[in-house]
């Protein structure tokens, strides 16, 4: 006889207890903890993310009403007032090292699946990096300093387009630059990094190119540069300029002194001019243009993460409250892209959460109804009925 687990507890065979614990121990995380565990509130805080719970009472609730389906997950339905404590004083960053243990688990899967293949014919890593600002009450919020009468965080990511998975996010205050943050990232060698008018910055351009680290950006409209070479443009793909150039505005060759590729694209569709700077030289005008329109992935994701998760509202209101509630979203949307990824089923993203918040505690094989959702579940092979003699 076939026997299966709920699909929330296969969800949480992702990740494995003695990994999770070997996490805990290394943030310390129970160092003060009375009963209730570090992997309790990790499946509160899940289940708040995939059942989009509003409250501490709704994840309470939520998870009382199937208290008969808790013990294979190892866990009790927690009060709203432990779990509120927990969130305001338990380190956040095991949730952080949480993320990345499951982006290097999916990220190894994706490599041998069809739709972790790249889409573009070059062999360097592409990401993408943006921000996006979440808003905040600053009567409730008041750490949480943006403007004088608005508070807010801001989610800087880096997004894989080998599967368009996160593979790297910071949290920082609102007012915290862009370029700021971008700084702090560290990229391999031959890397191509995709980013907006927002992280023009002369001299980090001249600290990637010493790395030997590829950006494509867009030019800012005042700048100024001198071009010592025309290069050919390609017939019929809406390119009129592909020049190399060196920047002469006040100070600007002192602080990047390396020449750089400068594209003039067209858009048919509304035949505005759009200005690309990158320092990749061997690669197509056309595919520099393509490469910086896939950027949209990161806008797609943002997205995604704003409209199926929880991640606008927050059920506490410390800082330490809200980090781990933006790290177990971001969990949570690596999962459910994961899953999408898996399935032979065509999912958009946000039908997938939709059913799948409502079959959490469904006993069936997850990987056969993420294939067959709407199909009826073969019946189990149970033994020979007994005769009445």
């Amino acid at each position: 006889m076939n026997r299966f687990s709920s699909i929330f507890s296969q969800l949480l065979q992702l990740f494995p207890r003695n990994e999770f614990q070997r996490a805990v121990n290394d943030h310390q995380a129970e160092r003060h903890a009375r009963g209730f565990t570090s992997w309790n509130q990790f499946v509160a805080m899940l289940f708040c993310q995939v059942a989009r719970a509003n409250s501490l009472r709704e994840i309470r609730n939520g998870l009382k009403s199937c208290e008969g389906k808790l013990v294979h997950l190892n866990c009790t339905a927690p009060s709203h007032a432990t779990l509120a404590y927990a969130n305001q004083h338990r380190p956040w960053e095991l949730y952080r090292t949480l993320f990345f243990q499951l982006f290097d688990r999916c990220r190894g899967t994706l490599d041998n699946h069809p739709q972790g293949r790249k889409k573009f014919r070059f062999k360097n890593k592409l990401v993408s990096l943006d921000s996006s600002v979440i808003d905040l009450c600053l009567s409730l919020f008041d750490w949480a300093h943006f403007r004088q009468a608005k508070g807010a965080v801001k989610l800087h990511l880096l997004l894989d387009h080998d599967g368009y998975l996160p593979k790297y996010a910071v949290i920082s205050d609102g007012k915290t630059a862009d370029i700021t943050v971008a700084r702090q990232f560290w990229f391999e060698p031959g890397t191509i990094v995709v980013i907006d008018r927002g992280y023009n910055d002369y001299r980090w351009f001249a600290s990637l190119t010493e790395r030997k680290v590829l950006f494509i950006t867009k030019q800012k409209d005042k700048a100024k540069y001198r071009v010592i070479e025309q290069r050919p443009v390609p017939q019929n793909r809406n390119i009129q300029k592909d020049e190399i150039i060196i920047l002469t505005g006040v100070g600007a060759y002192e602080k990047c002194p390396y020449s750089l590729r400068r594209i003039e694209a067209v858009d048919p569709s509304t035949g505005e001019i759009t200005v690309f700077l990158t320092n990749h030289f061997t690669l197509g005008a056309s595919t520099v243009v393509a490469v910086y329109k896939d950027r949209w992935g990161i806008e797609t994701f943002f997205r995604y993460l704003k409209q199926n998760l929880k991640i606008k509202t927050f059920v506490g209101t410390s800082s330490n409250a809200v980090h781990t509630q933006i790290w177990t979203a971001l969990i949570a949307l690596l999962i459910l892209r994961f899953l999408q990824v898996s399935s032979r089923f065509t999912w958009s993203l946000s039908n997938l959460v939709a059913v799948l918040r409502l079959n959490l505690f469904t006993y069936r094989d997850l990987w056969a109804w993420l294939d067959k959702p709407f199909d009826t579940p073969p019946l189990s092979q149970l033994g020979q009925q007994l005769q009445y003699i």
